[in-house]
């Protein structure tokens, strides 16, 4: 499936993922909108696109935690904009890995809010207009947490498992109206993930890829461009991927 000119909308587009699937699309031809809270990266990012590979980018500095501010922007956008084609919801986050009894609730409200609100906020508004062109296609980043509980990951997995019952409810709800609902759910990856979690303890972070390669960034961008290149029949409804010395969320091998 021809990508170019497609309208793309990417959350969490400031680094990590979100980036390489932008990066990614770009390559494409695709035109793209870029949400995020880092305004700077955004705009450094958006600088690098247009000029590479000639495309459209709109960026706006964002936190898909507030409702108020994702309606007022998407009913904001003019047309063609607003005719969003491919909606990829990455922004999420892991904070903390604690038993639950002794677990922070600022974390819990972070995580709730972010992978699992947030992420309804922005399909909400974005999914009825691809109803009405008859066309789309939204595509989660997920997680292995959200196929198996680990220890510490309690919350964190908990809503990483509503973004797959989401997922799959959506495909239901979306049947027969030209709009695709796919879902990669990627193992672990070397981004800022860890240090989000363990709140900037880059030495902690550090230790939980030893003696194992995991996923790059654009391993996982890779997967979303593959489910956005299907033809029009044909949907990667979900999609697990893991790094080879990985074979579940806590059975890894690592070199001695």
């Amino acid at each position: 499936m021809n990508l170019e000119g497609r309208r793309v909308l990417i959350t969490g587009a400031s680094s990590g993922i979100g980036r390489a699937c932008a990066m990614r699309f770009a390559q494409r031809g695709a035109n793209l909108l870029l949400i995020a809270r880092r305004k700077d990266r955004l705009r450094e990012l958006s600088n690098v696109l247009s000029v590479k590979n000639g495309v459209e980018v709109i960026t706006h500095g964002l936190d898909v935690r507030n409702r108020e501010s994702v309606v007022s922007w998407l009913d904001g956008l003019e047309q063609p904009w607003k005719s969003i084609d491919i909606l990829v919801n990455n922004a999420g986050l892991a904070r903390g890995l604690a038993p639950l009894h002794k677990g922070s609730v600022e974390d819990w409200e972070e995580m709730i809010d972010t992978n699992v609100k947030g992420l309804l906020y922005v399909t909400r508004e974005v999914v009825g207009g691809m109803i009405s062109n008859g066309h789309g296609h939204v595509i989660n980043i997920g997680s292995i947490a959200g196929h198996e509980v680990y220890p510490g990951g309690n919350v964190y997995c908990a809503s990483k498992f509503a973004v797959t019952a989401i997922n799959r409810g959506l495909a239901i709800d979306t049947l027969g109206t030209g709009v695709r609902v796919s879902s990669v759910d990627p193992g672990m990856v070397e981004t800022e993930f860890l240090l989000v979690r363990f709140h900037g303890d880059d030495k902690k972070a550090e230790t939980v890829y030893e003696g194992l390669q995991p996923l790059a960034a654009d391993d996982v961008a890779d997967a979303v461009e593959y489910c956005a290149t299907r033809p029009p029949h044909a949907n990667v409804r979900e999609m697990i991927l893991m790094p080879t010395a990985q074979a579940a969320a806590v059975h890894t091998h690592r070199e001695s």
